[in-house]
């Protein structure tokens, strides 16, 4: 599958107003189906992301939603998702898409660094700042994503000047990557290549974080 069925849209769109044991256990085999087609043309993804990075797995997550801790206690999740991880300590980041009517969106990047991670990126942003604003404000980026994304604190980390002239970088927890999607983008024919370029249009970002991610404030590798 290289494309994205307008029957999936459609037994999504049914999901969601029927969000229920009993009607998703009556449409079980039209979930198999549209599951196994969507499974198929995240497998092509993958297959394009291997032509141009290093891809180590692939990550269909399960539309069971997990409602024990959630006050919305819907059983299912309306819409499939993927993700990519990339390969080797020194690759960092991560690729990912959902398809659900309306909410579509495909994103990449750091979505809960671990503290030491954290740190060392702020530690980076606190020094120099010039190559990821470079990266941000390139107009490739700007047009795919808009501009980096993800929550952050109201203040600064604690052992940080609250005036650096680069505290809104500094202080994020997230550093994420977003391009959102319409239906018809979705079902279009090249949708394929329109993720598969949004991807490449990460690298610069990928890179510019692995570079930090495996070195210490010196430039000197971290990595066996």
């Amino acid at each position: 599958m290289t494309t994205i069925d307008k029957s999936t849209i459609d037994f999504l769109k049914k999901l969601h107003k029927n969000n229920n044991r009993d009607w998703f256990n009556d449409n079980k085999p039209a979930f198999l189906e549209e599951q196994k087609k969507t499974k198929e043309f995240y497998n092509a993804i993958m297959e394009k992301l291997k032509e141009h990075d290093d891809i180590d797995k692939f990550k269909f997550f399960r539309i069971y939603r997990d409602v024990r801790f959630s006050k919305d206690k819907t059983p299912y999740k309306a819409h499939f998702a993927g993700s990519f991880a990339r390969a080797t300590k020194r690759l960092r980041g991560g690729y990912y898409l959902r398809v659900r009517p309306g909410e579509s969106f495909l994103a990449g990047g750091f979505w809960e660094p671990n503290k030491e991670d954290l740190l060392r990126i702020r530690k980076e942003f606190e020094m120099d700042t010039v190559e990821i604003r470079k990266i941000l404000n390139d107009k490739t980026f700007i047009k795919q994503f808009g501009k980096l994304q993800g929550t952050a604190l109201k203040t600064a980390p604690r052992g940080f000047d609250k005036e650096h002239p680069d505290m809104d970088l500094i202080r994020m927890k997230q550093f994420i990557i977003v391009r959102n999607f319409t239906d018809k983008e979705v079902l279009a024919s090249n949708f394929l290549d329109e993720l598969d370029d949004s991807y490449k249009a990460m690298r610069p970002y990928f890179d510019y974080m692995s570079e930090i991610l495996t070195t210490d404030l010196n430039g000197e590798s971290i990595i066996d």
